[in-house]
């Protein structure tokens, strides 16, 4: 059966769902989206806020991530690289690391830093060398250990694990501890290691405006929430009923499906405040790690230090937190500003917005990195996607919406089977 004119619907405009579109469209398929908020994106958005483009949340594109390379026109973005590298502070003094093979420019302050042994550079290195050789689908067979545990296995001493790998990782995983899985470690590592971390000139929100952009038969349903799904039928927060020949959701699905009520997803939080200053601290574009213990700050990042659509002569940094608190956000603005002070010599930081992502990342186990089409079928006619089916990543949400849309394809067009992000 080869149905084209079959009644398709997505809930949820992230990246899953655009994605689920797009492989829909490219066989031939009309869906529509159903979104509940005011714009396409999900957890990939952006605001403008006095003139400044404000992320919702620290986040980079890996250009490496294989599913990023299929889906995403890299040059229309505009991208702005990153260094592969950081700016480390404790006790008001900072110190810059990174890697030299990659950017000339930090090989001497990485050769000179007392930030680790001679012997952590030199297992740096073997862990790149590892790293580079290991197959994706090989790291995600590994048994799992926590990457403060693998760190530790590793050889790593105490001081560039504190110093580095914690800060560091920990604003990737938005845990402090380093207990996010060693498969999620060695799978960021190695993308960081082959690729760029990069920003698009006009935000986080830009990816997420192109895959929207590139649909072509696909109707988006903005403000449009939704109560429940069941077999062929979609309920609205309104009352409204739409009838639906299949349905991916592409958003967390337990409070939607009846039978998956008890099965809510975990999830890590953060906040991300941004500021305006007089002037940067750290002159490159490279993110900087507080290391101290007791800080709440666990990085920062001028985002004017790569070319941005923000105009002015003032510069604007974001500061992420990972650690739990019981701040309101008054007494939140005040700690940051103190601890600004205190480890970088900030003095004149002035607030522009909280972000307070109660939902930031899937807090998981047993990671994966591939799904099959037949796995995201819950029923006959319902289809799951996001990235908390297999990792927290934007790639995972990448390939568990294409795999979702494979599945409807499959059972519409006689159970076709195919590997669509390897074709």
């Amino acid at each position: 059966m080869k149905n084209k004119s079959s009644i398709i619907h997505i809930i949820g405009a992230g990246i899953s769902g655009l994605i689920a579109a797009q492989v829909l469209e490219n066989y031939g398929y009309k869906p529509t989206i159903i979104e509940g908020s005011n714009s396409v994106g999900g957890r990939v958005k952006s605001d403008l806020v006095e003139g400044y483009t404000l992320d919702r949340g620290f986040q980079v594109l890996l250009t490496s991530y294989p599913a990023a390379k299929k889906y995403i026109n890299f040059e229309t973005l505009k991208l702005q690289k990153l260094l592969p590298g950081a700016v480390i502070f404790k006790k008001g003094k900072s110190q810059t690391i990174g890697d030299p093979l990659r950017s000339f420019s930090l090989l001497f302050p990485t050769l000179f830093s007392s930030i680790g042994t001679f012997s952590d550079k030199i297992k740096i290195l073997k862990l790149n060398i590892l790293l580079n050789k290991k197959r994706i689908d090989t790291i995600f067979k590994e048994d799992e250990k926590t990457t403060l545990q693998y760190l530790i296995d590793f050889g790593f001493s105490e001081a560039i694990i504190q110093l580095f790998f914690k800060p560091f990782f920990s604003g990737i995983f938005l845990e402090p501890n380093l207990d996010t899985s060693s498969r999620m470690f060695e799978f960021i590592y190695k993308m960081f290691g082959e690729g760029l971390a990069v920003l698009p000139k006009d935000g986080i929100q830009a990816i997420s405006n192109q895959l929207k952009d590139n649909l072509k038969n696909t109707k988006i349903l903005l403000n449009s929430k939704v109560e429940s799904v069941k077999n062929k039928l979609i309920i609205l927060k309104d009352g409204t009923e739409i009838e639906s020949d299949f349905t991916i959701i592409a958003t967390e699905a337990s409070p939607l499906v009846t039978n998956l009520k008890n099965q809510e997803n975990t999830w890590k939080t953060c906040d991300t405040l941004y500021f305006e200053t007089s002037k940067r601290i750290i002159s490159k574009p490279l993110i900087g790690l507080i290391s101290e213990e007791n800080s709440l700050i666990n990085n920062l990042f001028y985002h004017t230090s790569v070319e941005t659509t923000t105009k002015g002569d003032y510069e604007l940094l974001s500061v992420t937190v990972v650690k739990k608190h019981q701040l309101n956000e008054k007494d939140l603005i005040k700690k940051i500003r103190e601890e600004l002070l205190q480890c970088c010599n900030i003095s004149d930081a002035k607030f522009l917005k909280r972000y307070q992502i109660k939902k930031a990342l899937p807090k998981l186990s047993n990671l994966q990195y591939e799904i099959s089409s037949t796995e995201t079928k819950l029923t006959s006619s319902l289809f799951l996607a996001g990235d908390q089916l297999l990792n927290g990543s934007l790639n995972a949400a990448m390939i568990s919406g294409e795999r979702a849309a494979m599945g409807v394809i499959g059972i519409l067009q006689d159970g076709l089977i195919v590997d669509e992000l390897s074709s």
